[in-house]
């Protein structure tokens, strides 16, 4: 039985939980932590786990853990997942993987110092929509990509709290959303590295937490908001493709999307709804696939964790590793630099 520890008992760690639950007598849950320790407090009395504390360094000093999940805010991934490494422990680090590229960096440089799986909350690969998808580009149906798009907008989607505070959360919907919808792009196609980007930002809608339609948004003044509203990006990877990013906390707009598209010299590819565009016969065809493939929030993951724990007992091969995160951390740095300088920026 792995001995498990939670460090961060915020929102998205009891998602962690429901699927460490799931899995039965393979987990126990051993300890908690947060810088709240009543939010600890309360988080251990929900999920039935003897110790809580307000330290991950006490934590880690005082239980000995095989497995951690770190689902803190962002700017506190590297030191949470590193003293979790250094103490001995496999970790699942939810997503983005740090602030920047040098922690993330240093995050994996521990992984492998320490002889321990460090996985990413890469929630989108465990999706049934990532595998069919997959399944596709592999067996060349798509053919050579050579465009995508990968769009998460919001028009009243700001979560509130620390998310719009940049010195814990490092950027906004770039880092929030982006993420997701950039590595799922570069998993389709095998994840290739990027080696130019283009990238602006704006903050011109702001926080909007006055307005609430039920849509992520708090509905409360947010505390403090020095991120960005909206960002987009043009990302130039080594295989030739281009991908146009669109993502946004607020915007104007009456689409509301969470979508990947690849665009082949065979066949497009549309994620949500799933669809092939092609040629049949000689003739222009929309290829609806029936099963509908989808990401199901509470499915994918327990799944997730699923996965974690497999690759770390050994019988799984872990499909969001560390060099994953440092990667799309490499890709955000540029694009946040290129949106400073307004030019592009060389990664290559």
């Amino acid at each position: 039985m792995l001995k498990l520890g939670l460090i961060g008992t915020g929102g998205i760690c009891h998602s962690h939980a429901d699927g460490y639950r799931q899995l039965g007598d393979r987990v126990e849950f051993t300890a908690c932590c947060d810088i709240d320790v009543e939010k600890a407090r309360r988080f251990a009395e929900e999920f039935g786990i003897r110790h809580y504390y307000g330290s991950v360094y006490d934590m880690l000093e005082n239980e000995q853990l095989d497995i951690c999940s770190v689902t803190t805010w962002n700017s506190a991934h590297a030191e949470c997942t590193i003293a979790a490494l250094n103490a001995g422990c496999h970790v699942l680090c939810e997503k983005p993987m740090a602030i920047n590229a040098a922690e993330a960096l240093a995050m994996q440089e521990a992984a492998e110092k320490n002889d321990r799986l460090l996985m990413l909350g890469f929630v989108r690969r465990h999706g049934d929509d990532a595998k069919a998808a997959l399944d596709f580009y592999q067996k060349g149906f798509i053919g050579e990509a050579y465009y995508a798009k990968a769009t998460y907008l919001r028009r009243n989607g700001f979560p509130g709290g620390w998310f719009g505070d940049k010195s814990r959360s490092g950027g906004g919907p770039l880092i929030d959303l982006g993420v997701h919808v950039i590595d799922l792009t570069r998993y389709i196609m095998g994840s290739p590295k990027a080696v130019s980007v283009y990238g602006a930002t704006f903050d011109k809608l702001g926080a909007r937490s006055e307005l609430s339609d039920g849509e992520w948004n708090a509905g409360a003044a947010a505390p403090v908001f020095d991120v960005e509203d909206l960002a987009v990006a043009m990302i130039k990877f080594e295989n030739g493709c281009v991908l146009n990013l669109e993502a946004s906390f607020n915007l104007n707009s009456k689409v509301r999307e969470n979508r990947v598209e690849l665009f082949g010299d065979k066949a497009g590819l549309s994620i949500d709804p799933f669809e092939l565009y092609t040629v049949v016969n000689g003739h222009i065809a929309d290829i609806a696939v029936l099963d509908r493939p989808n990401f199901d929030f509470r499915r994918d993951f327990r799944r997730e964790v699923k996965s974690f724990v497999d690759s770390v007992e050994g019988t799984a091969k872990c499909i969001a590793p560390a060099e994953a995160g440092v990667e799309l951390m490499r890709i955000l740095d540029g694009v946040y630099e290129s949106a400073r300088i307004g030019k592009s920026v060389d990664l290559s």
